[in-house]
Order: structure tokens, then C-alpha cells, then sequence
């Protein structure tokens, strides 16, 4: 997978292409079968709620925007009666698909899907199990996404996790858990800050610029030597501690979801809806957003979605950052050897 996004920036780059996307978000519905405190996009009304793409959409809109990684997210993707034939398609059209799920379903629907190097189960774990259990307001969460992740992991599948920091979350909590994720043999973890969405039922939730360094410079501390396999550019992490600054790249992950393609991005719906991708990229004022616009929603937010483009495309930018990025990379890869090499006469299991 690094490789073929390798291999598709360096042909955008020799194109000289202004614009062009590294990862599809694709939300084929929005029902869900959690109501999460910091979620914004369970409040839309029933007959939204009730809408799915086809497969077919689903396949135009990755054929339409080119990039080589699909996110499918939602809502619940699971609870879509299609979400095996949308993701066999995308696979068969050489996309890497990240499948995200809170794993409530994930268990029973492994029969449905077959173990591949382009396919990825991202199981949503904001913590320990006090910690999801209360961002998700369902007890028993947390142990459930655990069972699942260990029956995708004896059945071949690859897994990663899934984190949203949120207020009140513990930096030291935070690094157990990522220990304890590396026990349980999963294959990578993904982690950002929440973004204050609009219609999220808990607004307390969410961290502020300023806090949200704070907390990642606790929580990331020596986390090369610690050997965490984070999916991230190490220039995202190093973004999140405060120790890198970017602007937004809005336009790397373009949503399209079942109302169209949003503007301006993934987070929030200003801009209204595109009917396709093209029209995205031509009609949307861009420079209206991004922290440097002023925008307020923009003014906080760290998320992943915007700012892991923005490190990947700055790693592009000149022979001395792709070299520091390769030298990070390599360096990385020899510690989780070592760590894996020490670790695999016993290790301690998730409770």
C-alpha cells in the first residue's frame, strides 16, 4: 500500500497536478448502531438516515476521484446489506480499502469478506475500556471490538485501530493502551483529535489547539523508541506535538457520502454538495478555509483528514524532506523488528 501511494504522488507530482486526492472518505450511509458523544453525523433527520449508495456509486465515486486508498466510513458501514459486494468491488479495481467499523457487527460478519493485502479492518477504540466505553456510551464496547479484532486477526484479516481524543482522555492511560494494542498483534494505529462538529451532542468534549499539543506531546513521548506502529506519516505525529506546523490541505481527503461530494471537506458541510468530483475541486472556494482563513470551525481543528496530506505532501516537497522521511521510516522499521523480536516469547495480553 505505501508503495502504490508512493508511486501515485510521484506521478502527480511529474503531472505538476495542483490538486489531487490521497484518500477517498466514502460514507455509503449514515445510520448507525451507536450514538457516540462526539459524533456529528447520527442527528441528520429519519429519511437521510434511511439513505445507502449502491455499489455502483460507490465504485463511480472511486473510479471519479482516483485516489488509490478508499476509507469507508459512515454511520455503521456494516449495517449497510451491500458493504461486502462495495468493498469486493473497490478490491478489484485495485483499491486499498480501509473498512471502518466500531465492530459491534464485525464478529459475525467476517464470513463476508475474504482476508487480502488491500483490504483493511479499522476498528474504532478510543482508549481503554473505561475510556471508549463512556465516548461511546455503551458498556461492554470496548470488550466486544476486542473479541472481534481477535477472530479478524485468527482468520488472516489485517487489522488496525481507530482513536479519537476527546477532553479528559489521559495521556498515560493513552500510552497503556497502545502497549496493550501491540500485545493484542494489531497491525497499525490511527489516532486524532476530535473535531468539534457542530451537531455533536457533547461540545465539552473537544480539545482546543493549544491543549491538543499539550496532550500529544505527553502522549507521543519517545513513542519511536516505544516501537508504535502508528499509520501516519511521522510528520503528522510530529504536527500533533506542536513540533511541526502545517496548513490544512482540505482537498486530500474529499468526502462523498450519500448526499454527494461535500464541501469544502470530510468535517463539516458548509459548501453544500457537488455532484461530482470535478465540480468539488472548481466550485469550492478553498482559500475561504484552513486555519490561516480565519474560518472559525478551522481554528482548532488537527484532524488527520486535513493535516496528514499536508505532512505527506511536505515529505514531497524537496529531496531533503523525502530522504528525512525514508531515514524515519527505516529507523522506525529496525525498532519494531527488535521490539517484536524481544516480545515474542510471551506477551501480555489485553484483558
Amino acid at each position: 500500500m505505501q508503495l502504490a501511494v508512493f508511486r501515485y504522488i510521484l506521478g502527480r507530482k511529474l503531472r505538476k497536478a495542483d490538486k489531487f486526492p490521497l484518500v477517498l472518505m466514502l460514507e455509503p450511509l449514515f445510520a448507525c448502531n451507536l450514538e457516540c458523544a462526539g459524533c456529528g453525523k447520527i442527528q441528520y433527520p429519519p429519511d437521510i438516515l434511511k439513505k445507502r449508495m449502491t455499489p455502483q456509486e460507490c465504485w463511480q465515486a472511486a473510479e471519479e476521484c482516483g485516489a488509490p486508498v478508499v476509507s469507508i466510513a459512515g454511520g455503521e458501514p456494516l449495517v449497510h446489506p451491500q458493504i461486502d459486494v462495495i468493498v469486493q468491488g473497490l478490491i478489484e479495481r485495485g483499491k486499498y480499502v480501509f473498512l471502518c467499523t466500531n465492530a459491534i457487527l464485525l464478529e459475525k460478519n467476517l464470513h463476508s469478506f475474504e482476508p487480502s493485502s488491500h483490504l483493511i479492518l479499522s476498528v474504532h477504540l478510543d482508549g481503554s475500556e473505561p475510556v471508549h466505553d463512556r465516548i461511546v456510551c455503551r458498556p461492554g464496547a470496548f470488550q466486544t471490538a476486542v473479541a472481534a479484532i481477535r477472530a479478524a486477526k485468527a482468520r488472516g484479516f489485517r487489522v488496525m485501530t481507530n482513536s479519537t481524543i476527546f477532553q479528559g482522555q489521559d495521556p498515560a492511560t493513552f500510552r497503556n493502551f497502545c502497549d496493550e494494542l501491540a500485545a493484542l498483534g494489531t497491525d497499525g494505529i490511527m489516532i486524532a483529535p476530535g473535531f468539534a462538529y457542530g451537531k455533536a451532542k457533547q461540545q465539552e468534549l473537544f480539545l482546543q489547539r493549544e491543549q491538543t499539543k499539550a496532550w500529544f506531546r505527553q502522549a507521543l513521548k519517545d513513542w519511536r523508541i516505544k516501537g508504535w506502529d502508528f499509520n501516519h506519516s511521522p510528520f503528522y505525529l510530529d504536527f500533533l506535538e506542536g513540533k511541526r506546523d502545517y496548513e490544512c490541505t482540505p482537498w486530500g481527503l474529499p468526502l462523498r457520502n450519500v448526499l454527494g461530494w461535500q464541501k469544502p471537506c470530510y468535517l463539516f458541510e458548509e459548501g453544500g454538495y457537488a455532484k461530482t468530483y470535478q465540480e468539488l475541486l472548481d466550485t469550492t472556494v478553498w482559500d475561504r478555509y484552513g486555519r490561516a482563513s480565519g474560518h472559525p470551525a478551522c481554528a482548532d481543528c488537527m484532524s488527520h483528514v486535513g493535516f496528514e496530506p499536508s505532512s505527506v505532501l511536505d515529505a514531497f516537497s524537496s529531496p531533503r524532506r523525502f530522504l528525512e522521511l525514508v531515514r524515519e521510516f527505516v529507523a522506525l522499521g529496525t525498532t519494531r523488528k527488535t521490539r517484536a523480536a524481544a516480545a515474542a516469547p510471551g506477551r501480555r495480553p489485553l484483558p
